[in-house]
């Protein structure tokens, strides 16, 4: 696989984001063509998260999440499915009930967080490697609950992305490689650039990319402005990467993006270096994930 790079398209997220561009996607529908779109453009990956059609906020209905899925394995465009497996973990601090956490707060244990990947089982799903002070709230993921929700997904057979938002999850991941938790080479994701986590720079990169066990692949994103800079940084030192609307709204500055653009526009930069994007199929090869349309779901 050399000179070929993973390419994820990460087409919706769980952000307030459908306000500032249309093109977000929404209702299952939506978010199935959007990565069967993205798929067409060149993505090896669409990692999934599902919205609730009619507010436009995050849902952990698994049946928001059984329509998507269904859509995108009953079409003609092969792409590997990823699952969020981070949902339920949003505690908002407040000083009036400071134990319970304020209007918003939603936590969900490791059973329930599984719930859509050992469902649907998808070939990936991500693993949020530790809890983080996202914006004004907190990520609540402690390292309990990962090991179970680890042996849940070692369990369902799903390969786990193992997400580090900061230098700490990354030393809790490779505890859960040490433990056994995690089956075959460790796939790890560094997410750059989210307040208050690691840095998106080149630097806190290669801080991330030289501390991985020596059979690990890897990938890095960047939010905003920096998706695209970092993503061609990351690609060539060895990494894959991963662009769309859950982490970056726009095209160029003040132009609002479509998934398909921006994964066209990143397959463009690795074709000017040399690189080329997986096919689905050489991905399922190469990291040993068993192809989602041939699994029988529950």
């Amino acid at each position: 696989m050399k000179n070929k790079i993973l390419v994820t398209a990460a087409v919706t997220g769980a952000g307030d984001t459908t306000g500032i561009n249309e093109y977000v996607p929404v209702t299952p529908k939506e978010i199935a063509e959007a990565a069967i779109e993205s798929a067409k453009a060149g993505a090896t990956v669409a990692h999934i998260h599902a919205r609730d059609p009619k507010t436009g906020g995050i849902s952990h209905d698994i049946e928001h999440y059984r329509e998507i899925v269904d859509r995108i394995r009953d079409s003609e465009t092969d792409v590997i499915i990823n699952i969020t497996a981070g949902g339920g973990g949003d505690f908002i601090p407040s000083l009036e009930t400071p134990a319970a956490g304020g209007n918003g707060t939603f936590i969900q244990t490791p059973t329930e967080r599984h719930n859509p990947v050992g469902t649907l089982l998808p070939e990936m799903c991500t693993l949020d490697c530790g809890s983080l002070n996202f914006g004004d709230m907190i990520y609540h993921s402690p390292t309990e609950w990962l090991r179970e929700h680890a042996k849940l997904i070692q369990q369902s057979g799903v390969k786990p992305e193992l997400e580090c938002f900061d230098t700490g999850h990354l030393r809790f991941a490779k505890q859960l490689v040490a433990e056994g938790l995690i089956d075959g080479d460790p796939m790890f994701q560094f997410c750059l650039g989210i307040p208050w986590g690691a840095e998106a720079d080149v630097e806190t990169l290669l801080y991330f990319k030289n501390r991985l066990p020596a059979n690990a692949s890897w990938s890095a994103f960047a939010i905003g402005r920096m998706q695209l800079p970092m993503a061609m940084q990351t690609a060539l030192l060895g990494g894959n990467i991963r662009v769309g609307l859950e982490d970056n709204l726009y095209l160029t500055r003040g132009v609002p993006a479509r998934n398909e653009q921006l994964v066209d526009k990143a397959v463009g930069m690795l074709h000017s270096n040399g690189l080329e994007a997986m096919t689905p199929q050489e991905a399922r090869d190469y990291y040993g994930l068993i192809n989602t349309r041939t699994r029988t779901t529950l």
